[in-house]
């Protein structure tokens, strides 16, 4: 008999090391029936995550380690340990680590899940793939990422 739960060891999951993090999938589409995705993201020195959006589905950063800035619907704020920042569907929003911070740990949920399939697909690509920006816009369409430029500058307010 199959088990009704899942159960992900700390370190386990669907593991993508990529140059600025370094991501674990702990609760993944096929594990919620399409209702959410749930990842560990260990973010690296030169994290950045550029101003984006979802037209149909939220994100939700929970801070667990160091300090990181989130541009979030015009607003600049620093998230630390014990912050949750809920981002509904339609907010332009961006990340980075603080200034000083040298790395960060935080879970993030997406809701509905699928983020894990893009994660899953770009692992699979080559450069020639990432340098083909039609195909990089199908597969940012497919997973309803919404790209808009990089990280804001941050005025210093």
């Amino acid at each position: 008999m199959s088990k009704r739960y899942s159960h992900v060891p700390p370190g386990g999951g669907a593991d993508y090391d990529w140059s600025a993090d370094h991501t674990y999938v702990k609760v993944s589409a096929a594990d919620t029936g399409g209702q959410y995705t749930l990842m560990e993201d260990n973010l690296k020195a030169h994290f950045a995550l550029g101003l984006h959006m979802h037209r149909y589905h939220a994100e939700t950063f929970y801070i667990l380690e160091g300090e990181v800035d989130f541009f979030v619907d015009g607003d600049w704020l620093t998230a630390g340990p014990g912050t949750c920042l809920h981002v509904p569907p339609g907010i332009e929003h961006a990340c980075t680590l603080a200034n000083g911070c040298t790395a960060g740990r935080m879970l993030m949920i997406y809701q509905p899940s699928g983020f894990d399939g893009y994660l899953s697909e770009l692992a699979q690509m080559t450069e020639a793939d990432f340098e083909d920006q039609a195909k990089m816009d199908a597969l940012n369409h497919k997973y309803d990422i919404v790209n808009i430029g990089p990280v804001p500058e941050r005025d210093g307010s």
